[in-house]
């Protein structure tokens, strides 16, 4: 069977692509913007990519072509699949029929910390012996692949709010049908296609009722908007989450400043201390999501407390892409106000008073429409400096934010710009945290190379 993906480089699209070849269909595709890791997982999986959306991708004609949810009316190759009567359907649907039904699907949902917590769990599944199958928005280390299909039972989910396609307006997270479920946090996103918060709560409350009786809901209980999607009606068993000490539920008794040790109880007994990699409190309460929803599984909460310590991570989440003279350079996807305090936070933690360099693209539809304008400069607040991007195209002035910070805060509207401010003004034991959900034209290794010119010909001060 030939299977054809439109969209296929986004990372949800990418794992639809690397699960059907790893069922043994071939597989092709076309996107608008290839551009790793996605193209380079694709190609190394012999997975044929087209650039753009032309009809002639779709000729010969494949078998069934599988669209995203980037794709809309108008597009191209999506009037030529219609007009031409060609079989159609979106990824989570074909997900759904191929892959997850008879499956054990344990998801992860909520507005941040998705991509981590689905990452942590098949970690945990996997270092424990139950091979688990998985497609996760982004790449974990302890796999280097984003999707495979494991061993039966047990495939772990990205479950995205975000909508199916422009023929099925519900959100991804509908078609799973998970047996364990991870609710991490609810908070307004994606503008594009939410009116408001009221309309993701009802989606989610979608979700819940797919939900088992025989399964389990994991839920952040300090999220108060995920209490009133609970309080709406829920007909699974629950065990909480959160920050405080409390009777019942998973919480943490003691831990680092910066949560990279911290001590995890589950019903006020002692599990197990975790010493690992990764920093800030959003990831300690990832953890623990994770750790609860492996005990579903089977795993005891020691066992995976025990295999965090081997956790490596996950590509663009504080991912460090290198270091020059005392510089460390770090990639990270944060999109939205409170992921990008969260993760400076956890920097400012690890780091001291070390100077922190934040470098944001608003590329994510939400941010492009300014949605979260009110919000960004306080939650750019921890860092010592701030570089904005204005990209062509946005629909609202950044210049707002930079007036909040003052002189701390720049705007620049190209990538060459950032990299000579950084360069000029970067010293030893510098960070420099770039935050974008896109390419942003490879900035990453581009400021790499010019600080490596830079400390050829003036050492850099420190």
């Amino acid at each position: 069977m030939h299977i054809h993906i439109l969209g296929i480089c986004g990372t949800f699209m990418g794992g639809i692509a690397l699960l059907a070849r790893e069922l043994g269909y071939q597989v092709s595709g076309s996107d608008k913007n290839v551009y790793p890791p996605m193209s380079t997982q694709l190609r190394a999986e012999g997975i044929t990519l087209r650039e753009g959306y032309d009809p002639a991708h779709l000729q010969p004609a494949p078998d069934i072509v599988v669209i995203g949810n980037a794709l809309s009316r108008g597009n191209p190759a999506v009037e030529y699949v219609l007009n031409q009567g060609l079989p159609y359907v979106s990824g989570p649907q074909w997900l759904a029929e191929h892959v997850l039904q008879s499956r054990w699907v344990l998801a992860v949902a909520g507005t941040h910390g998705k991509t981590t917590t689905a990452s942590l769990l098949a970690w945990l599944l996997q270092a424990n012996g139950l091979q688990p199958g998985f497609l996760i928005g982004g790449v974990p280390a302890n796999f280097g692949i984003s999707a495979r299909l494991g061993a039966a039972p047990f495939f772990v989910v990205e479950a995205d709010e975000y909508d199916t396609a422009f023929f099925d307006k519900r959100s991804k997270f509908i078609h799973y049908h998970p047996r364990t479920l991870i609710l991490n946090n609810l908070e307004f996103d994606h503008a594009d296609i939410f009116r408001d918060l009221e309309a993701i709560k009802v989606q989610f409350h979608h979700l819940l009722r797919t939900v088992p009786a025989n399964g389990l809901l994991i839920h952040n209980r300090d999220d108060a908007n995920l209490a009133e999607v609970l309080e709406r009606g829920c007909w699974t068993p629950l065990e909480g989450f959160g920050r405080a000490a409390v009777e019942k539920g998973w919480t943490v008794n003691r831990h680092a400043a910066d949560y990279s040790r911290f001590e995890v109880a589950f019903d006020a007994e002692v599990q197990g201390e975790v010493e690992w990699s990764l920093i800030g409190e959003h990831n300690m309460l990832n953890a623990l999501a994770a750790i609860a929803a492996a005990r579903h599984a089977g795993v005891p909460a020691a066992l995976a407390i025990e295999s965090l310590r081997e956790f490596a991570g996950i590509k663009r989440r504080m991912e460090v892409r290198g270091e020059v003279a005392g510089v460390t350079v770090y990639d990270d996807f944060a999109h939205h106000p409170t992921a990008i305090a969260t993760t400076l936070s956890g920097l400012r933690q690890r780091v001291g008073q070390a100077p922190i360099i934040a470098i944001l693209e608003p590329r994510s539809n939400t941010m492009r429409m300014g949605v979260h304008a009110d919000t960004l400069a306080d939650a750019l607040r921890a860092a010592n400096e701030v570089l904005l991007y204005q990209p062509q195209g946005i629909e609202w002035d950044m210049a707002a934010i930079v007036n909040t910070l003052g002189e701390k805060a720049a705007q620049y509207d190209s990538v060459e710009a950032i990299i000579d401010a950084v360069v000029a003004q970067a010293e030893k034991d510098c960070h420099v945290l770039v935050m974008s959900n896109g390419g942003f034209e490879n900035i990453h290794q581009r400021l790499l190379d010019a600080l490596r010119q830079r400390q050829q010909t003036q050492p850099l001060a420190g």
